[in-house]
């Protein structure tokens, strides 16, 4: 019986398996599929397998079973592939078939030859994405999701789990050796000082190829000789300090977006869609039903790791062009590398499951429909009301005293499109927040609090600069036959923050005309025009848009909620940093549990209330036909919606409906206020 270092460590050795089993028949395929999904669902086995967000590509077995969550930045040509081949002895005549299925090349022992004339080959197709990190991804879900895959190893000797309840900083990751089904090895040296310090985990998602960093096989040498591993970690300096914070640091990338390639010419742009960003781009490589997924999904894939070095052949400049394949050789040297990076810059994964995920948090199931998850929802449903009381102090606190705007701000945090009725998307609630202080801090210090609730945000400043030299709309290269990312391709329920109190006077020249627009039609239509040279393509969005302005925004939004703040601090750096050090993390824990969990819940309206909504807004009409219009009652019925679900209704009662009309008796009668201060409010 295959043991777990089996199919986590070799897992080409059940593949093959299987396939030996059950050639020449077809369904040797599906049984591979069905063995590991079944491995994947015992005893918290997807928390056993190596993330390539947590893990150094260096640190990874090739050949070994990893996961990685990502979001699909852009898809290739399909590709098609020897799904089955045949080699030959020349000298016994020996035949052998061989699969080559999640494999990159084509393998045969050395006395072998592939029969590229056996009647016994099989070509098959498959799809490629090329897949990032996804986009804003916030540092708290690195950390949590970092942790819960190392509480639990396991020991294959001793068939049992070891939990570790102290882990607080992982010093270094090692190979799996013959007894222990390690990912990490932590330093019994430093837990006394990790317990005593204020360390944090900070798990990096980024990579960088510098060499001078131990490779997989240098692992495996430390594990056979320890006293290496000790001069390793003690020999770069006496002090503690000096060994903990740069090992942590060595798996940094230097920049985010470029990363040199010793057989490119030129730096190998990793397209990500932010500035900034960091993490290891990957072709993934999918077998099965890949037309459900596309650009922009948020996808878990598992899968085999390839990082051959052969395939970086077509990237070096000494290159023999008489090597290429004929059809790899019509492709522009441009395209090739773009389509075949170094495995160590840009590694493969092969697909063997994959699924399209809800959400990102990972304090919440990856699935709500399963039984576990709906006692894990009805229990913190049970608890709702104080956790909305407790967010809504919060956040009252960081708006300076504004428990309106606190209010507002929930229901914007929780909106998400439910539908779309023709062009019009359903449910989106786009927030104004003006009369913010024409001061960095604060507005800084809001999208740090939101940062810390939610799964992904973007805070995007809008300044001249920015608008005219910014790439928000992702572009066709055609010479590379790729879409170049842009500031606006992110995944779906992505928060972005638009700083509009540093806009100051200035000239917008095309691109900036460009951007803004793109700005107003995602905010409008929850959607984005990719640009394609020849013509545009629309692709749909989900994207949670809260702008902060001194007025009223230049770009649209839903609603606008002036801030009237009821305390001024005599420092706002110190006051906004003392309002996250004093949310216990268990507390924090629960406001994104609660942001991200009602989101995902149905909604719906009865015909009863359906009838007295309508009566309702008739009635308000009679009364004020001049300033009531179809715009309020949608607006209303989107405050009411949301109100109900903030309270954790799945039906509009009346008394939401009626708290929905007061909030927005307020908001209104505070813009009117202003309007008579500042004429051009309204």
């Amino acid at each position: 019986m295959p043991c777990v270092a089996d199919w986590l460590n070799n897992p080409f050795s059940i593949v093959q398996g299987i396939f030996a089993q059950n050639v020449p028949n077809s369904d040797w395929e599906k049984k591979v599929t069905d063995y590991f999904k079944e491995k994947l669902k015992e005893n918290n086995a997807t928390n056993w397998v190596p993330s390539l967000n947590d893990v150094p590509v260096h640190y990874l077995k090739p050949n070994s079973l990893v996961k990685f969550r990502c979001m699909v930045q852009d898809m290739f040509d399909p590709e098609f592939y020897m799904g089955v081949y045949e080699t030959v002895d020349p000298n016994t005549n020996t035949r052998v078939l061989h699969f080559g299925k999640y494999r990159d090349v084509a393998e045969c022992g050395p006395q072998q030859e592939i029969d590229l004339n056996s009647s016994q080959t099989v070509t098959a197709e498959r799809q490629t994405f090329y897949c990032v990190p996804v986009p804003g991804e916030s540092a708290w879900v690195k950390e949590i999701s970092f942790l819960t895959e190392l509480v639990l190893c396991y020991t294959v000797t001793t068939n049992k789990f070891i939990r570790f309840k102290e882990i607080k900083f992982i010093l270094s990751f090692f190979r799996v050796n013959q007894d222990t089904e390690l990912v990490v090895v932590l330093n019994p040296q430093f837990y006394g000082y990790i317990s005593a310090s204020q360390a944090r985990v900070s798990p990096s998602t980024s990579y960088t190829p510098s060499r001078h960093k131990r490779s997989y096989e240098e692992d495996e040498d430390m594990d056979l000789h320890p006293s290496k591993q000790k001069e390793q970690h003690l020999g770069s300096g006496g002090d503690i300090h000096g060994c903990v914070e740069p090992k942590r640091l060595e798996t940094e990338a230097s920049v985010g977006h470029h990363l040199i390639s010793t057989n490119c010419s030129s730096p190998l742009d990793l397209n990500f869609p932010l500035p900034g960003e960091k993490g290891p781009a990957c072709l993934v490589k999918v077998y099965e039903s890949w037309d459900s997924f596309k650009v922009n999904d948020v996808l878990e894939v598992y899968g085999i790791l390839s990082v051959d070095p052969v395939l970086s052949i077509v990237n070096s400049d000494e290159r023999d062009s008489s090597t290429l394949d004929p059809v790899e050789s019509m492709d522009t040297t441009e395209e090739q590398r773009v389509h075949s990076p170094p495995a160590s810059l840009v590694p493969r994964i092969h697909v063997i499951l994959a699924q399209k995920l809800q959400h990102i948090n990972p304090l919440l199931p990856a699935c709500l429909n399963e039984e576990e998850s709906k006692t894990f929802v009805s229990n913190f449903m049970s608890e709702l009301s104080p956790v909305r009381a407790e967010l809504l102090g919060f956040l009252t606190h960081a708006l300076l005293g504004d428990s309106l705007a606190a209010e507002y701000l929930i229901l914007h945090l929780i909106s998400t499109v439910y539908a779309r009725r023709d062009v019009l998307p359903l449910g989106k609630f786009t927030v104004n927040l003006s009369g913010c202080p024409r001061n960095s801090i604060f507005t800084e210090h809001i999208y740090r609090i939101i940062q810390q609730l939610v799964p992904a945000s973007y805070r995007l400043q809008m300044t001249i600069e920015n608008m005219n030299h910014s790439r928000f709309i992702p572009h066709k290269d055609y010479a590379a036959n790729r879409l170049v990312s842009g500031v606006l391709q992110l995944a779906s329920n992505t928060s972005l923050v638009v700083d509009e109190t540093q806009l100051e006077q200035g000239q917008l020249d095309t691109t900036g005309v460009h951007n803004v627009t793109a700005l107003g039609n995602l905010i409008t239509w929850q959607k984005v025009d990719y640009d394609f040279n020849y013509h545009q393509m629309e692709f749909p969005c989900n994207i949670n848009v809260l702008i902060t302005s001194e007025g009223r925004s230049l770009l649209p939004s839903d609603c606008q909620v002036h801030l009237q703040p009821q305390i001024i601090p005599p420092n706002m750096e110190e006051y906004m940093n003392s309002l996250l050090k004093a949310v216990l993390p268990s507390v924090l824990n629960k406001f994104r549990i609660y942001l991200s969990l009602l989101r995902l819940l149905d909604y719906s309206i009865s015909d009863e209330v359906t009838k007295a909504v309508e009566e309702d807004f008739v009635e308000m009409r009679k009364n004020d036909p001049e300033s009531i219009t179809a715009d309020d009652l949608h607006r209303t019925l989107l405050v009411a919606r949301f109100l109900s679900l903030s309270a954790g209704q799945t039906t509009l009662s009346r008394e939401r409906w009626l708290r929905a009309k007061q909030l927005e008796a307020l908001r209104k009668a505070r813009l009117q206020q202003q309007k008579c201060v500042n004429g051009n409010e309204l």
